[in-house]
């Protein structure tokens, strides 16, 4: 069992910037960040792979929002700058040992509790 740990949430204004952190208690292949609006399902962000450091990135944030990873650390890192209004949401840290696409909720095996973020216009 791995438990993932996210912190870094906040309220900020439009234009602002804020770093999400996640630190897993045990090794996996793969971590992703994903979000939920209020009414809205769960949307995928980002996600690394934690021994190439491959990424992707949502066309949705591409270009505002970076991941990465410190492998000592044991920590996932999502930096989103230029935030928007619609960025407003409780984003959540996932992590998986299993091969796939990295896109999809079910992909995932192990979740944490998720963090708010609120961005003011």
């Amino acid at each position: 069992q791995v438990q993932l740990v996210e912190s870094g949430g906040g309220l900020v204004q439009a234009g602002g910037s804020l770093r999400l952190s996640c630190a897993a208690s045990g090794r996996t292949s793969t971590a992703g960040w994903f979000r939920q609006a209020p009414g809205k399902e769960r949307e995928f962000v980002a996600r690394v792979s934690w021994s190439a450091g491959s990424t992707y990135i949502s066309d949705s944030v591409k270009g505002r929002f970076t991941i990465s990873r410190d492998n000592a650390k044991n920590t996932v890192y999502l930096q989103m700058n230029s935030l928007k209004p619609e960025d407003t949401a409780v984003y959540y840290c996932a992590a998986t040992r299993k091969s796939g696409s990295y896109y999809n909720t079910y992909e995932y095996d192990y979740w944490g509790q998720g963090t708010q973020v609120t961005v003011s216009s």
